[in-house]
């Protein structure tokens, strides 16, 4: 049943939603926008609270601006363990990879969690080796599915009352064809999908290209 109410005038993250249409033209998979955002939420220690924002690109990537804020807040306690989860419209690149491994690599105490749109410039050997480097440090990375476009848009999206169950549910294809290309960029194989955009209609081509040793590596459920 669809709540007739949209976020509630009491939420504390109301001033940090984004717009629907945001959440649109930043997290659909078809769509290659330049601009990035991050929605992320924070746990401190054992609390049950979770702080949740929301940051985009600016003259540096959303990450290095999500690191620089978070260690500036006067709120900061490096000797007390934290969650951070994102959610990213673009992969991190290399610069900002290795940006996120110096911070974790200071702040031990501090857990990362990333769920991404899309892969940003996934045939680019150093953006494919960042985040190989990001998940032997620990970070789990994964790609967007339905659930957590769900939660996004439940937790971070100023959206219209009633319209709480009316969030944007793109085809799961994208999503599939994006956590192939992930693990094939995790297992160090060649890149197998091929993604091109046709300007004059604003139309988006996935090519998938599989090789032996993408059948002989990749386990038959996510093929």
């Amino acid at each position: 049943m669809t709540s007739e109410k949209g976020p509630s005038t009491g939420d504390p993250t109301l001033r940090r939603r984004i717009e629907p249409w945001e959440f649109d033209v930043f997290y659909d998979p078809r769509e290659l926008r330049k601009e990035a955002c991050l929605l992320y939420e924070i746990k401190w220690g054992m609390s049950r609270k979770i702080w949740r924002s929301s940051g985009k690109n600016t003259t540096n990537h959303v990450e290095v601006n999500f690191i620089k804020k978070f260690t500036s807040e006067r709120d900061f306690h490096p000797s007390i363990s934290c969650s951070i989860t994102w959610f990213l419209s673009w992969s991190p690149c290399w610069e900002c990879s290795q940006a996120i491994r110096e911070f974790l690599s200071r702040h031990p105490g501090v857990t990362l969690v990333i769920y991404v749109a899309r892969l940003f410039w996934h045939m680019d050997q150093q953006n494919r080796q960042g985040l190989r480097d990001l998940v032997n440090s620990g970070v789990t990375i994964q790609i967007m599915r339905a659930s957590e476009y769900y939660h996004c848009w439940r937790n971070f999206v100023n959206y219209p009352p009633g319209d709480e169950a009316h969030w944007p549910q793109y085809p799961p294809l994208w999503m599939m064809l994006y956590a192939l290309e992930l693990h094939c960029i995790i297992l160090s194989l060649p890149p197998c999908l091929k993604i091109s955009r046709r300007w004059q209609n604003h139309l988006t081509f996935f090519r998938l290209h599989l090789q032996n040793c993408h059948y002989q590596t990749i386990p038959p459920h996510i093929l």
